[in-house]
């Protein structure tokens, strides 16, 4: 089922994502008040929450996709029945204010979900690769290989090393959010999955030095640097330099470089389930979402 759980989507999007899912065998189907507009909130939060609780109740709906992020998740996770997710377990795929969504399903449920793009989708940001990799994730049970690439800014963010955990986090902001709510994981032996989009480096740096503050980065194995796309500003020091810096002095392997978030030919990434970062050679691999 296709929901909209965050911001307002557009009709013409999801009709091409509907028409990917299609191709793909599945039988997508629209929530109730998928196309709801309340200002900047895709509808009023009590029918954002109808649509997501009507999803995981329904035994013959097998997966919920979101059609984008934006904002609003956090206003309704506190009215999802954590009962009926528990009954019916099916993968939930979004990303950015989706990482709201998925980290209360991992509290309220422990359920795993993919951090992938959304229905509304776009070829001139997800192509060809973007789409057999989010096809994959949600239709196999092979473990997802996510190599890092040179072409992202992250590339050279990287501490050498080898870490074995769980796949946890998704948008930094979204985690920073979470801090002080129910929703915050413990990441004790996690491996910390972080991407942002249009944040400039200093409050990139000013979200890694409250997780850091809080405690929050205690005890990790290791951290995965996804894409951080349009974080520049007039400074000379970049999101580079400053994940370098706040990440670089924890102790665990670090991976930068790892197309996953807001840019170019976005992959997909179970999350919630076990990972093994490999700094050294490259590479993230996380065991499947779907069983």
């Amino acid at each position: 089922m296709l929901v909209s759980p965050s911001g307002p989507t557009r009709p013409e999007r999801v009709a091409r994502g509907i028409e990917l899912l299609t191709g793909w065998g599945l039988r997508p189907v629209l929530a109730p008040h998928v196309y709801a507009r309340h200002g900047y909130l895709a509808g009023a939060d009590a029918l954002r929450a109808a649509d997501l609780n009507t999803a995981f109740a329904d035994p013959q709906v097998r997966g919920v996709i979101c059609t984008r992020g934006g904002y609003g998740a956090q206003r309704v996770v506190d009215a999802i029945d954590m009962a009926a997710v528990r009954r019916n377990p099916k993968v939930v795929a979004g990303f950015s204010d989706i990482t709201a969504l998925q980290l209360a399903l991992w509290r309220g449920a422990r359920l795993a979900g993919v951090h992938g793009p959304g229905a509304a989708w776009r070829d001139e940001r997800t192509p060809l690769a973007s789409a057999a990799s989010l096809h994959a994730a949600l239709t196999t049970t092979e473990p997802v290989t996510v190599p890092a690439v040179e072409r992202e800014e992250t590339f050279a963010v990287r501490v050498p090393g080898r870490a074995v955990g769980r796949l946890l986090g998704g948008n930094l902001c979204l985690i920073v959010a979470s801090l002080g709510t129910a929703d915050m994981p413990d990441l004790t032996g996690a491996v910390l999955l972080l991407e942002d989009v249009q944040e400039p480096p200093y409050k990139v740096d000013r979200m890694l030095t409250q997780l850091r503050r809080a405690g929050a980065l205690d005890g990790l194995a290791g951290v995965a640097v996804g894409q951080f796309t349009d974080c520049a500003d007039g400074w000379e020091v970049g999101v580079a330099d400053v994940l370098t810096e706040r990440l670089g002095d924890l102790g665990v392997p670090v991976l930068g470089g790892l197309p996953i978030g807001h840019g170019p030919e976005q992959l997909t990434v179970p999350v919630g389930t076990r990972a093994t970062l490999d700094a050294d050679a490259g590479i993230l691999t996380v065991a499947p979402a779907v069983r």
